[in-house]
């Protein structure tokens, strides 16, 4: 096998397992990846409004506000007006999202955290940089992206910069 095979089938390999493990997140629990890093972000803040969710889970805030849209008709959050600022309304759990929170497999990313930290930093930094370049190599640096591990259609109305779709 070619150099540029192997590589091409390690690509794969990761793409399919993020793959599977959105379909099982997905089957057990109903939510996709984005949906469960939100809820977990709320649960570790409590409140936030959809701007400080956007920045703690590294995504448009027009995708967390679809995504929060979306939790809200479940029943899993909350939209109230600050009594203090009331052009601020702060997003936050209900307790059904609780129940579903305890349940609900850990992100993918997780796993991936916890081993990589593992390794010696020139080992993190020969990755990273391997990855950029693979990124680079597929046209791929302009894409916005966040670190969740989620696979999925791409939602093109946000310009020339998809999003994953929630």
């Amino acid at each position: 096998m070619k150099r540029y095979d192997e590589v091409l089938v390690a690509l794969r390999r990761i793409i399919r397992a993020t793959d599977l493990h959105s379909k099982q997140l997905s089957k057990t629990s109903g939510l996709t990846a984005p949906q469960l890093l939100i809820l977990q972000t709320l649960r570790q803040h409590e409140a936030l409004t959809v701007g400080e969710v956007a920045r703690h889970v590294s995504l448009s805030q027009a995708t967390v506000t679809t995504i929060i849209d979306r939790l809200e008709k479940r029943g899993y959050v909350v939209r109230e007006r600050s009594t203090v600022d009331k052009r601020k309304v702060y997003v936050s759990l209900t307790d059904e999202a609780g129940r579903i929170l305890l349940d609900a497999p850990k992100p993918l990313q997780d796993s991936f955290i916890n081993q990589f930290q593992d390794l010696h930093d020139w080992e993190q930094s020969m990755i990273l940089a391997s990855l950029e370049r693979v990124a680079h190599m597929m046209d791929a640096q302009h894409i916005d992206a966040s670190p969740v591990l989620d696979v999925g259609a791409l939602d093109r109305t946000h310009g020339d910069n998809p999003t994953p779709n929630p």
